[in-house]
Parts: C-alpha cells; sequence; structure tokens
C-alpha cells in the first residue's frame, strides 16, 4: 500500500472541503490487503503530523470493530462479506501491543479498544501470544513502558469481567503470572506521589477492581497476598493528597489522578466487603473468605475511612466519589457487630455533621437552580446521578444505620426536630432536616413511638415552609409531603391541607423544581388516600393541564409517569378532555423528535417513550368510547408517520402498540392503509420486529375480515411477511409467531372461500419444518398450520399433500407429516394448543378415505388424544385455582419494631430468624414440584384468541366423542383397531371424557 496517498486521503477527512473526496477514496481502499497495517504503521509514526494519526486511529477502530469477526454470506447469498485478512490481522496482532506504549493518549485510546476487540475474539485460540507480549514489557526495570502493558492487560481482564468462572479459565492462567508482578510493581511505586507513579498506581487498581468485582477468583487469591494488597489499599486511602491540589478549582479536583487513586481504592474495598466479606450475605464458596475478611480487615479499612470523614468533618475537601465510596463501605460497616462496635462512639457525630451536612442544600444547587433549573431537575431526578451521589450513599447509610441500630434514629429525630423549630436556623439546615427525616420515612411510619407524631409534624413543620419565599423549601416540603402519603391521617383537615398545598405548588409556584416535586407528592397523595381522590376531581383539567405544560417546558420522564397514574386514578373524567391531552403530548414528542441534541441524549429517548406510553395509556382509558378514539386517530397516525419516516426504531414497538389500541374494536381506511407502509416497513427491518407487529396484525385479520378477504393484496402482504419470517435470519420466536398468523388466517377464514390459500401456507411450513428446526415451539406451530387446514377443509389438505414435491424430501409428504405429529403430541402445551391437537386428531380418526399413512398409526391416535385431554384437564384446574386465589398468600411478618440488632449482633442472624419465620410452615403447602410447569405455562402465542378460543365454539370433548361414535356405528373395524391399544387405566380416562362430554352437552342445552 502506499502510505503517503492514504496519509493524503486521511488528511482530506480533516478538512471540510476535501472531506467527501477523501472518505471515497478511503472506501475505495480499505478493502485492499495491508491497508489495515498500514493504518497502524501511519498511527505509531512521530513522523505523521498528530491530526492524521488521530484520524487513521478512528479509522482503525472502526475497521477492526466491524470487520474483525469472521461473518458468513447471508442465507441464500453465495458472496462472503468482507474481512480483514488473517494476514493483516496477524500483523496488526504483532504490533498492536508496542503502538498502545509508544502512542500519546488521544491515540493511545483507540488502540486500547482495537486491541479489546481483538482480545474479544481471538484469545487464546488464535493469540495465545498476548500474554507473552505484555509480560515482557511489565518486566522491563523501566517504567516508561508500564502504562502502556498495564492499558493492554486491563483490555484483557475487561473482556472477561462479567464472564461466569468457568470461562474466565484463559484469564486466571494469565493473572497467575501478572497479579503478583502488579503487586511487586504498585509496591514498588507507592512511596512516589508523582504524577506519572500515581497514574500507573490507579491503572492497577482498576485491574483488580475488574478482576475481582464480579467474581472473586480464590484460586489467585489467598490469605497472604490478600494481606499485602489490603495493606496496599489502606495505606492509599491513608495518605494525604499534595497540598497543591487545593490551588486548582473545586469542580476540577476530583479528576486529579490522586483522587481517582484513592477512588478506585475505596471502590475495591467496598466491593470486597459488601459482596464477599459479609458472612451469611455470600454463596457458600466464599464463606471462609468472607469470615478471614471480617475478622481480619474490616476494622482496619474502616478505621481509614472514619479518619477520611473527620477530615470532612474539619472542613477539608474530600472527593465527592470517595466520600460516597467510604459512606458505602461504612454501610456494610453497620451490620456486623465488630465493625458496629469501632463505629458506634463516632456514629453521632457522623449523622449529625457529615451526612447531615451532606443531605444540605448547597451553593452548588443554589447555583444551578438559578441559573438552569432545569439542568437542576434533570440532576435531581436522574438514577445515574443518583449512583455517584455522596448524597445518595449518606442517605443509605443514615437509612441502614436507623433500622438497624435502635440508638441511631432517636438522636436524629431530636436533632432535627432541635433545628426545625428553632426559627433563627439557617433555612438550608431546615432543608437538611427534612430531607434527612423525608429520607427516614419509611421506618418512621412503622415506629409507634414515631408514626403518630408525624400528622402533627407536618402541620407544624413542613406546610408553613410550603409558604416559605425560598423556592428550594417550598420543593424539599413537597418532597416530604410524597414521602409521608401513605401515612393514615386522624384529621381531615390535615389531608385537605396536604392535598390543596400540593395542588396549589404545583398550579401557582413559578419555580419549575417546585412544580416538579409537587407534581410527584399529589399524585402520590391521590393513589394513597380515597379521600384525596375524591378532593381533586373537580381540579383534574387544570392539575392535567399544568402536568402537560412541565412535560413539554422539562421533558421530565417523572412528571409523565405522574400523567400516566393519574389517567388511570381519573378514567372517566380523562376522557373527556383526552383529545386535548393527546395532542398536547403529541406536540411534546414533535419537539423532542426534533430537537437537535435528541441524536445524543438518552434522556431524551426516556421521555419520548414515556409520552408515547401515556397515549398508549389514554387509549385504554377510552377505549369503550368510540368516538373519542375516531379523533385519536388523526394524532395518533401522525406520531407515527413522523416514527416511520425518521426511522426512529427504538419507538418501533410503543408505536405498534399505538396502532394495535387503535384497531382493536374497528378498524378505519387509515389503519387499513397504514398495513401497506408497515409493509415497507418491514421489507427493510423485517425480522427484528415482527413479533412487535403480530398484535396489529392478528387485529387485521380477526376485527375486519370482511375488509381482509376483499382485497386480496392484504392477504398477499400478511403471507408474504410470514414467509420472509419462516425463510429469513429471524429468532425461532419470531418463526413462530409467523407460523401462529397462518393458522389465525385459516381458523378466523373457515367457510370464507380462501381455498387458494391452503396449499402455499401449508407447502411453506412443512418445508420449514422438514429443512430442520431446534425449538418445541416452532416444531409444534409448523404442524398447527397444517392441522389448521384439516379442520377447515379435510379433503384440500389430503389433496396438497399428496400432490406436494420438497427440494429436500423425495419420499411421499403426508407420511413425514403424520409421523412428526404423531411424535410431537406430547409437545403441544396450553389450552388452544392441545385442543387444536384433539380437534385436528378427531378429524384424521374419522376419515372415510384414510391414507394408509393413518392406518400405519392408529395404535397412537386414541391414547394420544388421551394423554391431550389430562393435560388440557391440569390447565382447566390451574386456571381455576389462579382465579380463585392470585397465587400463594404468604403470611405477612410484622417486622416493625424487631428491626433493630443489638450491638453484638450480625445482621444477617436475625435476617434469617425472619425469613425463616415467613417462609416456615408455607414451604410444604406450596412445593415447586407440584405444578408442572408445562401446565402452568400458557404459550405467548396463546394470547392470539382464534374462533377456536371464543366461548361458543366447537367443544373438544364433544368433537372427539362425536368422532369416535360416528367410527363407532361406521366402520366397527376401525374402531377396534383405535381402541385396542388402550390400558385399563386409558380406557378409564376415555370413560371420563365421554362422560364430561355428556355434562357439557346438557350444560351448553341449558
Amino acid at each position: 500500500m502506499d502510505l503517503n496517498r492514504i496519509i493524503q486521503a486521511l488528511k482530506g477527512t480533516i478538512d471540510p472541503k476535501l472531506r467527501i473526496a477523501a472518505e471515497n477514496e478511503l472506501n475505495q481502499s480499505y478493502k485492499i490487503i495491508n491497508f489495515a497495517p498500514s493504518l497502524l504503521q501511519i498511527i505509531v509514526s512521530d513522523n505523521v503530523e498528530f491530526p492524521v494519526r488521530q484520524a487513521a486511529a478512528i479509522y482503525l477502530k472502526n475497521m477492526v470493530t466491524q470487520y474483525w469477526p469472521d461473518r458468513e454470506p447471508l442465507r441464500g447469498e453465495a458472496v462472503f462479506p468482507f474481512n480483514i485478512h488473517e494476514n493483516d490481522r496477524q500483523q496488526i496482532r504483532d504490533n498492536i501491543v508496542e503502538g498502545i506504549i509508544r502512542c500519546p493518549d488521544l491515540v493511545r485510546v483507540q488502540l486500547t479498544m482495537c486491541l479489546r476487540v481483538i482480545i474479544k475474539h481471538d484469545f487464546p485460540g488464535h493469540w495465545p501470544a498476548v500474554v507473552d507480549k505484555i509480560g515482557c514489557y511489565l518486566q522491563l526495570q523501566s517504567s516508561g513502558s508500564w502504562l502502556g502493558s498495564l492499558l493492554c492487560l486491563y483490555q484483557l481482564v475487561k473482556t472477561y469481567e462479567y464472564k461466569k468462572a468457568e470461562e474466565r479459565e484463559p484469564l486466571i492462567a494469565a493473572m497467575q503470572i501478572f497479579l503478583p508482578r502488579v503487586q511487586q510493581q504498585i509496591t514498588q511505586l507507592l512511596p512516589d506521589p508523582s504524577h506519572y507513579s500515581v497514574l500507573l498506581q490507579k491503572q492497577i487498581l482498576k485491574i483488580f477492581y475488574s478482576l475481582v468485582q464480579y467474581a472473586l477468583p480464590l484460586q489467585l487469591v489467598n490469605k497472604e497476598n490478600m494481606t499485602t494488597w489490603m495493606e496496599i489499599f489502606r495505606t492509599i486511602l491513608d495518605r494525604t493528597v499534595p497540598p497543591e491540589t487545593l490551588q486548582i478549582d473545586e469542580d476540577d479536583r476530583p479528576e486529579l489522578v490522586w483522587w481517582k487513586c484513592k477512588k478506585w481504592a475505596l471502590r475495591i474495598v467496598a466491593r470486597l466487603f459488601e459482596r464477599y466479606g459479609s458472612p451469611g450475605n455470600v454463596t457458600k464458596e466464599y464463606f471462609e473468605f468472607s469470615e478471614f475478611f471480617l475478622k481480619t480487615y474490616a476494622i482496619g479499612i474502616q478505621q481509614v475511612l472514619l479518619k477520611i470523614l473527620d477530615q470532612y468533618r474539619q472542613k477539608e475537601y474530600v472527593a465527592p466519589r470517595v466520600l460516597q465510596q467510604a459512606f458505602n463501605y461504612l454501610n456494610q460497616g453497620v451490620l456486623h457487630s465488630v465493625t458496629w462496635k469501632q463505629m458506634k462512639p463516632h456514629m453521632q457525630n457522623i449523622c449529625e455533621d457529615v451526612i447531615f451536612s451532606v443531605m444540605c442544600y448547597k451553593d452548588e444547587d443554589e447555583e444551578l437552580w438559578k441559573e438552569d433549573p432545569y439542568e437542576y431537575i434533570r440532576m435531581k431526578f436522574d438514577i445515574f446521578e443518583d449512583y455517584s451521589s455522596p448524597t445518595t450513599a449518606a442517605q443509605t447509610l443514615l437509612y441502614t444505620a436507623a433500622r438497624k441500630r435502635k440508638e441511631v434514629l432517636p438522636k436524629m429525630m431530636t436533632f432535627c426536630y432541635q433545628i426545625l423549630t428553632d426559627l433563627n436556623f439557617d433555612p438550608r439546615k431546615k432543608d437538611g432536616a427534612l430531607h434527612v427525616i423525608g429520607s427516614l420515612a419509611e421506618i418512621l411510619l412503622k415506629k409507634t413511638l414515631f408514626k403518630d407524631q408525624i400528622e402533627l409534624f407536618l402541620q407544624n413543620h413542613v406546610f408553613p415552609l410550603l409558604l416559605s419565599n425560598l423556592g428550594y423549601l417550598r420543593a424539599r416540603s413537597c418532597w416530604v409531603l410524597h414521602a409521608f402519603s401513605s401515612l393514615k391521617f386522624h384529621n381531615e383537615q390535615n389531608l385537605r391541607s396536604a392535598v390543596e398545598f400540593a395542588k396549589k405548588s404545583l398550579i401557582e409556584d413559578k419555580e419549575m423544581p417546585v412544580k416538579v416535586e409537587a407534581a410527584l407528592a399529589l399524585q402520590s397523595l391521590i393513589s394513597n388516600q380515597i379521600q384525596a381522590k375524591e378532593y381533586m376531581k373537580p381540579h383534574v383539567r387544570p392539575i392535567m393541564q399544568e402536568l402537560l405544560h412541565i412535560v413539554r417546558e422539562t421533558e421530565n420522564d417523572d412528571v409523565t409517569n405522574v400523567i400516566q397514574k393519574l389517567i388511570c386514578e381519573y378514567n372517566q373524567e380523562v376522557s373527556s378532555i383526552a383529545v386535548d391531552m393527546t395532542q398536547h403530548l403529541a406536540e411534546i414528542f414533535g419537539k423532542v423528535l426534533q430537537s437537535d441534541e435528541y441524536e445524543e441524549l438518552e434522556d431524551k429517548t426516556v421521555i419520548a417513550m414515556g409520552i408515547l406510553h401515556t397515549i398508549d395509556t389514554i387509549l385504554t382509558v377510552v377505549e369503550d368510547h368510540q368516538e373519542i378514539t375516531q379523533q385519536l386517530e388523526n394524532i395518533c397516525l401522525r406520531i407515527i408517520d413522523v416514527v416511520l419516516q425518521k426511522q426512529v426504531i427504538e419507538f418501533y414497538e410503543e408505536i405498534l402498540s399505538l396502532a394495535y389500541n387503535l384497531t382493536c374494536h374497528t378498524i378505519s381506511p387509515p389503519m387499513w392503509q397504514l398495513l401497506s407502509i408497515l409493509y415497507e416497513v418491514f421489507q427493510q427491518d423485517c425480522f427484528e420486529y415482527f413479533t412487535d407487529m403480530m398484535p396489529l396484525l392478528h387485529n387485521y385479520v380477526t376485527i375486519d375480515t370482511n375488509t381482509l378477504l376483499s382485497h386480496p393484496r392484504h392477504l398477499e402482504v400478511l403471507f408474504t411477511m410470514c414467509r420472509k419470517v419462516l425463510w429469513g435470519n429471524a429468532e425461532e420466536d419470531a418463526k413462530s409467531h409467523a407460523a401462529k398468523l397462518l393458522e389465525v388466517i385459516i381458523l378466523q377464514c373457515k367457510g370464507r372461500g380462501i381455498d387458494q390459500c391452503i396449499p402455499p401456507f401449508v407447502h411453506l411450513v412443512l418445508e420449514r419444518l422438514i429443512r430442520g428446526v431446534h425449538t418445541c415451539q416452532l416444531r409444534t406451530m409448523c404442524l398447527q398450520v397444517a392441522i389448521a387446514a384439516l379442520y377447515y377443509n379435510p379433503d384440500l389438505l389430503l389433496y396438497t399433500l399428496e400432490h406436494m414435491q420438497l427440494p429436500l424430501h423425495p419420499g411421499r409428504i403426508i407420511v413425514h407429516f403424520i409421523n412428526q405429529w404423531m411424535n410431537d403430541t406430547d409437545c403441544f402445551f396450553g389450552h388452544h394448543d392441545r385442543k387444536m391437537c384433539i380437534i385436528g386428531l378427531s378429524i384424521l380418526l374419522e376419515l372415510e378415505n384414510r391414507p394408509p399413512a393413518v392406518d400405519a398409526v392408529v395404535e397412537q391416535i386414541v391414547p394420544s388424544i388421551l394423554l391431550l385431554f389430562i393435560g388440557l384437564k391440569q390447565v382447566c384446574a390451574c386456571r381455576r385455582l389462579l382465579a380463585r386465589d392470585n397465587g400463594p398468600k404468604v403470611k405477612k411478618n410484622n417486622l416493625e419494631e424487631n428491626e433493630e440488632i443489638s450491638s453484638d449482633e450480625e445482621e444477617t442472624t436475625v435476617s434469617a430468624q425472619a425469613m425463616q419465620s415467613v417462609n416456615g410452615e408455607d414451604e410444604d403447602e406450596y412445593d415447586d414440584d407440584a405444578w408442572d410447569q408445562e401446565v402452568m405455562e400458557e404459550t405467548a402465542l396463546e394470547g392470539f384468541i382464534t374462533p377456536l378460543d371464543l366461548d361458543n365454539s366447537v367443544d373438544e370433548y364433544q368433537f372427539f366423542t362425536q368422532a369416535l361414535l360416528t367410527v363407532q356405528s361406521r366402520d366397527e373395524a376401525w374402531y377396534q383397531l383405535l381402541i385396542a391399544p388402550l390400558t385399563e387405566s386409558q380406557k378409564k380416562i376415555l370413560q371420563e371424557v365421554y362422560t364430561q362430554a355428556e355434562h357439557r352437552r346438557i350444560m351448553a342445552g341449558h
């Protein structure tokens, strides 16, 4: 390859004027042998301009990601898709580790992503030498090559991070070499506080974390080397951060390598304690380790963390993630007597000076509220922010301590009440006090000592603050109303005040964060308090209008959920405003979809999806009001059109659900036109969305069969879709859905003149069957299409089978079909499938002109039917049981007062006893094996109703007995052959079937 030509093309991609021509040049060259290794040469060359090296690194990363794995040709195509040639792969394997070691950071990051893909596909099989290569550079005395080689090792460990223990053997073998080596390196580096040294230490910690966080490899970890590691972690946590870092802006300090190194050390010890170090909460292979951890390391680490919290208390800087992980570790420590004894003397100071301080409204909150209240809302409701937030971790620690250690709650409540009752206290501390009390709501509502005081607390401290001139205090007060929304109010006026305050804050407050908190509080009060629901009935319209306004402005998914829940609470009231609401929601959806940042922000997808779910809920609520549904149809069709035109595939499932809801009672001409549009979409993304389309396609067949049959193109579209799925690369579940749709069409159109459809339908499923299927479900569904055809017209099916020729099956198809059916009668599950099979076999045994293939299986027919009846009987009994009693009722065990544990007890002891008292005597009563799982499970496909599933449809008991009686009177010899194989127990079952058939006949007459 001409390196200069590639360099010029890469340079062109950076220049907007030359970009298109340069990209065309690269697209014509990338398949040429030696192109990919040439890119790597350019990347590592110091003589090439840096932007060109960056462009080459990005191009190589994209190539490796897409073309490194071997790919087979698609079904029906002879040409193999492009893969990077093996010679090129070998050159890249030979040089990429050196490339990562030599290159600067901005290029290195792209190469490490390449390395991850290569290891994933080639290690250990094609590239066992990567271990030696990394090892070679890690052994060098000069630390210059260590960072690159550690990054390579990190990619190896990350590849196996979440694999099961038995799949990690290649990694374990490699780490037998590497773990002692990196331990030696980090020990050597610890005394050196320089940036590069700490950067290397951080990388070693990240490797260790990935190695142990999902499964602890006990074959690598023994008491001796773990003691060394724990001492390393303790040293890193305990050492001071260089004082010059205090000159850096506080917002930038968490990114400094010294704090990041502490964060990773803390992540490791918190993870080890939580997952492997708590006896009673670990699986048996870690039990010995957990006892050793608790006895040997837990207190030493906790001592250092208490020191870190004391530094924070003394107003020294501590990085937020370090604080968060310290709280996480202590949260485990609360549960164990040995760590709690050490923590207990400090707990009041931790609660009042550290946890409380973290939970108060801060300068950064004030700044964000003023500058960008919508971003403030996003931050407060972002679950990913919660994951890394010290506030959430502090709240969790406080909750655990208050729930498990009796000394904590009374002292903390006294502390908070002192703040709330003193009028001169800093308002931010009042916010902290409300935050603490609201966080403990679940515990307080269970405690006799406190629960009777909550109503007075709301009346005296929360209601007045809802009128505060400080927005953050009004928002926090709404949040507290939400937290205590399940309180049993003794004074109805207090409940009315709570609801009125929430409504007023929602509708009249000028600050958007207050409105959002008020919305959540109001919905929670309405859901938990019957009276609250009544109070708000006259105000549903203004409440809904305000909620829609908030969603439009903030695009907050939690408020979308509030709308959904209130729609369900007030379905009658919502019916009258459904069209306006849906119009508003459609406008918001359009705005979200059109916004420039939609592509980058996952939040936008979440809010847009929430809006679609809300519209779906409205459609469900108004389904009995056909005139409203018709008005909503036009709005929904516009949404569907936008999603399909923009090809926003993440919303296909939701728009298909909208279309389904619009077609449940009638199908308008525009909805029929949608079928053609969906067919075009199906041609592009056919297999992936077929199961999502299925409920809608089922409606097209069953709701408006007349229109379906009056336009042959509609049937042709449905058949083509089923054929593509059954013959394509779809999952077998999608193929089963396609076969189900064919069965539904046949059963729905029995007696409606679709004879011309039977041969192609049957040909399609039997050819699929003969080519081989893996799942029982698909096999029985293919058979069921042919059985439905037998029910539709026996003569037509037999004629079709006699004249059918299949390329892979030179024999008679009818013989294969009958034999396969007989072999699989025990694979028909659920109610519908068994009934269909019984009816099919009944038709088969009653045939006057029987094919020889039926005679050949005579001994199997009636025993198979009786087996199906046994299964059917169990299904019916199971349905009755579930209808009468929604599953086993576990006795409630009131753990209100006895969740606390004394200082010398382990949390797990109490848990075990509680579990035993909850589960003890129910264990025998509800034996898991008492019900056959196949009986309990109705297949997912049974939800697609056919005429055979309706109450007034053919009765399978009467159908079978009538067929057998007809045979007995018409052909005694054939009848004797049918019943000759029956055992005594089977004859008894046959008699029970006769009795049940007669009973059903009499009941039907009445």
